[in-house]
């Protein structure tokens, strides 16, 4: 598998939400609620087969880069100083900071 930067993962992002939503803004329908639908077989009456093969392949896409994101950004900021350990409400000081950049 090639690696893939996170530019590339933010560019196919952008590229995907622009896609989806201009399918659900002309469709009047969520990718969510698209999705869920043409993976049961209950949308399409073969007019429009093209265009819901390609929005459910760009929904695909982004769910797959959202993933991808979200384990680059776990990955980065879990040994960062200022991950909560005990309460969410805890904040932090710019004084205890210091010597963590």
């Amino acid at each position: 598998m090639a690696k893939i930067t996170i530019t590339e993962i933010l560019d196919d992002l952008r590229t995907a939400d622009e896609i989806t939503r201009r399918y659900e803004r002309h469709y009047w329908l969520s990718s969510v609620d698209f999705y869920d639908l043409y993976s049961q077989g209950l949308l399409d009456d073969g007019e429009h087969t093209d265009e819901f093969a390609e929005w459910s392949a760009f929904y695909q896409v982004k769910l797959d880069r959202e993933k991808m994101l979200n384990k680059l950004s776990q990955t980065l900021a879990s040994p960062l100083p200022w991950t909560l350990t005990s309460s969410p409400l805890q904040t932090l000081s710019p004084h205890s900071l210091v010597g963590h950049w």
